[in-house]
């Protein structure tokens, strides 16, 4: 397990971290979003022991990173996939750092087995894909074989299958019941990925709960109904209904109607009570960017004009 405590970083004036408390459990993959310049990368880098807090701590099973007795064999991280000798062949890049570990030559096989890059461990790493290069990373992380791993924008640069295999990988070491801490940009990923999620903004903490009570408590959810296109009285009987029964009624631009503040069977039971035929009744809920978005609108440190224009008017 990972965890944090009144974490603080400064450097100089700037204040990248301001006291950071959570915990990353073993047996389940935590995402860890937040902004450009949030400070995602810097809590990352005191995880692993590279940046000393300013005040508070990090641990990982108890101890800080740079007490663990044999680290590469208890956590693994990919912060950096160009962090690489160019002209080192990927077997030997791996073969080095299995050295320094104290890792047996055998794994470094398996671990390009796991990764795909069995056909190319003889060539340099310079002539390597971005896609490629991200493997590479991911290898070096698992090379000990550790119960706690990092990952800073894995999916950089893969192609739809690549994006698939380190999904799945992500929930099979989870389900291994290790711990998996993955930094990335990608909001549709990350649904697909994370079951808990830790947002941050300008350092602080923005939410730590699971992706689905995120989503609920950072959207507006609603209810799309349609009635018949060619009874518009329908919908205006519909309406008058809903509003008394206490909800919120908009028109949707393509004729159906958006409804908050009832429950479908709710609506349901006042269309028909007011004998109004539905064409379409469904749940909305935001998608986990959606939710982020409006969670961070306010922690976002670069706005483009257009942004800020949209912003000033909505």
């Amino acid at each position: 397990m990972i965890e944090a405590v009144g974490l603080t970083k400064r450097y100089g004036a700037k204040t990248a971290v301001y006291n950071l408390s959570f915990q990353v459990r073993p047996g389940t993959v935590t995402g860890f979003l937040g902004p450009n310049g949030s400070g995602k990368s810097t809590t990352m880098r005191m995880i692993l022991g590279l940046d000393t807090p300013t005040t508070g701590q990090v641990t990982i099973g108890g101890y800080p990173y740079r007490k663990l007795p044999n680290a590469p064999r208890q956590v693994g991280a990919l912060l950096d996939a160009k962090a690489v000798h160019g002209g080192r062949h990927a077997r030997n890049h791996l073969l080095c750092l299995a050295q320094l570990s104290g890792i047996p030559a055998r794994r470094v096989d398996e671990v390009l087995g796991v990764v795909g890059l069995q056909d190319v461990a003889k060539k340099r790493s310079k002539g390597f894909s971005l896609g490629m290069g991200q493997r590479l990373g991911i290898a070096a992380a698992l090379l000990g074989d550790p119960q706690v791993l990092l990952f800073d924008e894995p999916v950089n640069g893969l192609d739809p299958e690549g994006i698939l295999w380190v999904r799945n990988l992500m929930k099979s070491l989870a389900a291994e019941g290790r711990t998996v801490f993955v930094s990335s940009h990608l909001m549709s990923e990350m649904a697909l990925t994370a079951e808990h999620l830790i947002v941050i903004g300008r350092g602080q903490l923005l939410a730590d709960m699971s992706v689905r009570d995120f989503i609920s408590h950072n959207s507006a959810d609603f209810a799309r109904v349609r009635t018949p296109d060619t009874e518009p009285q329908q919908r205006e009987k519909l309406t008058a209904a809903l509003t008394e029964a206490g909800g919120q009624v908009l028109p949707e631009p393509d004729g159906a109607l958006r409804v908050t503040g009832l429950p479908l069977p709710r609506i349901s039971d006042l269309a028909h009570g007011a004998d109004v035929r539905l064409w379409e009744l469904s749940p909305h809920q935001a998608s986990l960017e959606e939710a982020y978005m409006r969670m961070t609108q306010g922690a976002v440190d670069y706005r483009s004009t257009v942004d800020q224009r949209t912003a000033s008017s909505s």
